[in-house]
């Protein structure tokens, strides 16, 4: 079943790996185009009334999962942070895929980042238990991304 997925990301350092992770994806004959957004579109969100904010829930609107893409600098990412917090508070199934090892075509691999999903609890259970976390090149995403996606979906009943 194709998903509606929204891509929760650091843009400026990490958008050449996750415009490989995207691509993986649209070119799948049994997906679907999923909502991504570039930076001329989160630019001119800042500009707009309810701004940044209100983009990330119109973005968030039809989709059932959110796929968090993290690099070396994405834990620190405030938006990251919000539009964790906010999948979750919209039952979102939520899933976080390390990328540091996908090779930047002009900078090559990176070093490994923190889970963003670490800032997060429910009681005492962190979010890190909850929610799994694949690494896009030793478990194999481009293979496998459908899969996590579904499963996600499943284990919040959609």
């Amino acid at each position: 079943m194709a998903r509606r997925v929204f891509f929760s990301f650091h843009y400026a350092r990490d958008v050449r790996r996750i415009m490989q992770v995207r691509n993986s994806w649209v070119v799948r004959p049994e997906g679907e185009a999923t909502p991504f957004y570039d930076a001329a579109e989160f630019e001119e969100a800042k500009r707009r009334a309810g701004g940044i904010e209100q983009w990330i829930e119109e973005q968030l609107r039809g989709t059932s999962v959110t796929v968090v893409l993290f690099g070396a600098e994405t834990y620190e990412r405030d938006w990251v942070k919000h539009e964790i917090k906010r999948s979750y508070e919209l039952k979102k199934g939520i899933l976080a895929i390390d990328i540091h090892g996908i090779k930047d075509p002009q900078r090559g691999a990176d070093v490994q980042g923190r889970n963003p999903l670490d800032h997060w609890k429910v009681g005492s259970i962190p979010f890190t238990q909850m929610y799994k976390t694949y690494n896009w090149v030793h478990d194999n995403g481009y293979a496998n991304l459908p899969t996590w996606i579904e499963d996600a979906a499943k284990s919040v009943g959609r």
